[in-house]
């Protein structure tokens, strides 16, 4: 079974790179984030089209949102509000063998990482910090679930282009780190990314739209990612950084991350 997870930064705007994806990389499971579009505008016609039936959102007007397509059945459909916020950020359903899906969107946090200057910040550690408390109640290590998304956080040194540049850098800085850290410790859970590539290794899944000359500089981050509780981990066959979808026309500034598993 293949999973793709990818920040689309608007469904109805890129909905023919989406096509494009389905086409070229055949996936049986999408998490979208950042759809940008309200629940009665979903086009839902264009998604059911490239073959996926079972369909959830939980979206808004220009903002956020977050999306679930499938080739098969969509049970438990649940949406989750964080931080005091219904901003359409966590979406979960079930598949027929009960593995769990929740597909997240992280707040990006604003530019000062500082949450009592700035209150964007403040939500993102809000964010993550009640998610945290609801993964040590509600997410059992011998069921099988997966977190996929935007977590809008590069946590290793080799996540980002710099370590020591981006240390003072929102998505970079050592409390979100260790915020995300604990998140990902509360259950535990598995960074499926780094289960295949080493973290010696360099790995991102971002480049910003204001690099003038993205594929030169590379100056990425890895924003994007993929957790599984540790019953699936003898079930991850592979995964890929669709790197190549960023060169595309209009693209989004986050590429498609691939996860093999079988079922």
């Amino acid at each position: 079974m293949r999973l793709i997870t990818w920040n689309i930064n608007s469904l109805r705007l890129r909905l023919g790179l989406l096509e494009r994806i389905v086409a070229d990389y055949h996936p049986d499971l999408i998490c979208l984030q950042e759809t940008k579009v309200s629940d009665p505008f979903f086009p839902l016609d264009a998604c059911r089209a490239l073959g996926f039936d079972h369909i959830a959102f939980h979206g808004m007007k220009s903002y956020n949102g977050v999306a679930i397509l499938s080739r098969r059945p969509l049970h438990r459909i649940r949406t989750h509000s964080w931080y005091g916020k219904d901003d359409c950020r966590h979406l979960s359903a079930e598949l027929d063998d009960g593995t769990a899906v929740h597909c997240l969107y992280v707040p990006a946090g604003g530019d000062l990482p500082d949450p009592d200057a700035n209150p964007k910040f403040a939500h993102k550690l809000g964010f993550l910090r009640e998610l945290t408390a609801w993964a040590q109640t509600e997410l059992d290590p011998g069921r099988p679930a997966i977190l996929a998304g935007d977590f809008n956080i590069a946590p290793l040194p080799t996540d980002v282009w710099s370590h020591r540049a981006l240390l003072d850098v929102v998505s970079h800085t050592p409390i979100e780190v260790a915020t995300l850290d604990a998140l990902r410790a509360s259950v535990p859970l598995l960074d499926a990314m780094r289960h295949f590539v080493p973290e010696s290794e360099k790995l991102y899944t971002w480049w910003s739209y204001r690099s003038p000359d993205w594929t030169r500089n590379d100056r990425g981050r890895r924003l994007d990612h993929i957790w599984v509780t540790p019953v699936l981990q003898d079930r991850l066959r592979s995964i890929h950084v669709a790197r190549a979808v960023r060169a595309w026309p209009q693209p989004s500034d986050h590429v498609p991350v691939l996860l093999d598993f079988d079922p």
